[in-house]
């Protein structure tokens, strides 16, 4: 499942496929290199700071089309950890309202992941001495999810009960209400890497009998309902997407197959373009090579019928060319790519010899580029 850097195809057309503009619903993005969301840890009280702006605002400057705030809760139980961002408060929304107002300045769409962590909530920072779940007594909560299974290495969660999951339903959507207001262009959801959507979604996590389980249409209720909710509040005229993990790499999990079923199931609710990425329920043996997620986008494109973005190890510029250009995606997603080099669609325009290059960059640094 790995598709070679390797290529004998024409790059420039290649490189015009991506640099050119990608239109969603009534947004256009300049290109097709989005950067992807990344946890940067480093919010007080779920407020985005310097950090984001310089973050966000630095790799808008370097020509991405698209870049995207990382997972931000919607509700303060809901963070991965107590430095994440959130989106719950007007405090949140008029910082948010600020970095987004920088990137516009950029030229550069503005996006942003809502999350719940799950059970996955409430865990130190990678680089923090200690590691795991964060105790009540030092700040912590409990994590929830379908059941009081715990993710390996994590304290158990509590199950929640049908009134508590209206409640986050409700919440995406309050969230998707000041993620207008603040300004962003795209939305996304997310339903991967093992987080609360996707725990319901998993027959290997969700053993509920009750209408958010039992059956695979139990199973993608919540997402259903929260895609909804989202569409309530989130314009008809701004794209929505949805992160998914296309496999959860174990057997009896989800596969690419059923990720078509819950993309032709959500789609039709207002969904606009699939994220495919992978892996993150549980612990597993991953292939971890350039592009190894790239076939499982191909997979979801070409199934259902929807725009994809395809994500994981894609740091050569004639490898992100390729993708495209060969039909495996719309966009690509960059990640550690880019934050090894926040100006990587310059490079990349260089390397690809785009004719107008020139317009990818800031007039404060355009005597930087490399012609």
């Amino acid at each position: 499942m790995t598709i070679r850097v390797e290529s004998t195809v024409d790059t420039t057309r290649s490189a015009r496929h991506l640099f050119e503009p990608l239109t969603l619903r009534d947004v256009t993005f300049t290109n097709r290199i989005w950067l992807s969301p990344m946890c940067q840890y480093s919010a007080v009280d779920g407020v985005p700071g310097d950090w984001h702006l310089t973050h966000l605002g630095a790799r808008a400057a370097g020509g991405f089309g698209l870049v995207v705030a990382e997972a931000t809760a919607v509700t303060p139980n809901g963070r991965i950890s107590p430095q994440d961002t959130g989106l719950w408060n007007d405090e949140h929304t008029r910082a948010w309202s600020r970095i987004v107002e920088f990137v516009h300045g950029r030229g550069t769409r503005a996006g942003i992941q809502l999350t719940h962590a799950g059970r996955k909530a409430s865990i130190h920072r990678p680089w923090d001495a200690a590691q795991g779940s964060i105790p009540e007594a030092d700040g912590g909560w409990p994590g929830v999810g379908p059941d009081a299974s715990p993710f390996p290495g994590l304290a158990a969660p509590r199950a929640l009960t049908t009134g508590e999951i209206a409640g986050i339903v409700g919440a995406f959507g309050e969230s998707a209400r000041r993620a207008d207001q603040a300004g962003f262009d795209l939305l996304e959801i997310q339903a991967a890497h093992g987080f609360l959507i996707h725990s319901f979604l998993s027959p290997l996590s969700n053993p509920r009998t009750d209408i958010y389980g039992g059956s695979a249409e139990g199973r993608v209720r919540l997402l259903a309902s929260i895609v909804e909710a989202v569409r309530v509040w989130w314009p008809a005229s701004k794209p929505l997407s949805v992160r998914f993990s296309a496999t959860d790499w174990l057997d009896g999990g989800l596969t690419p197959s059923d990720i078509v079923a819950i993309a032709e199931r959500i789609v039709p609710l207002g969904v606009d373009l699939i994220d495919v990425s992978s892996g993150g329920l549980l612990p597993a043996d991953i292939p971890l090579e350039p592009g190894y997620q790239v076939p499982l986008a191909q997979r979801i494109r070409s199934g259902a019928g929807v725009p994809v973005g395809a994500v994981g190890l894609i740091d050569d510029a004639r490898h992100a060319a390729r993708i495209l250009d060969d039909g495996s995606a719309d966009v690509v997603f960059l990640g550690r790519a880019a934050l090894r080099d926040p100006n990587w669609p310059l490079r990349a325009a260089k390397e690809l010899d785009v004719d107008d290059r020139e317009r990818l960059w800031q007039p404060q640094t355009a005597r930087g580029d490399w012609s």
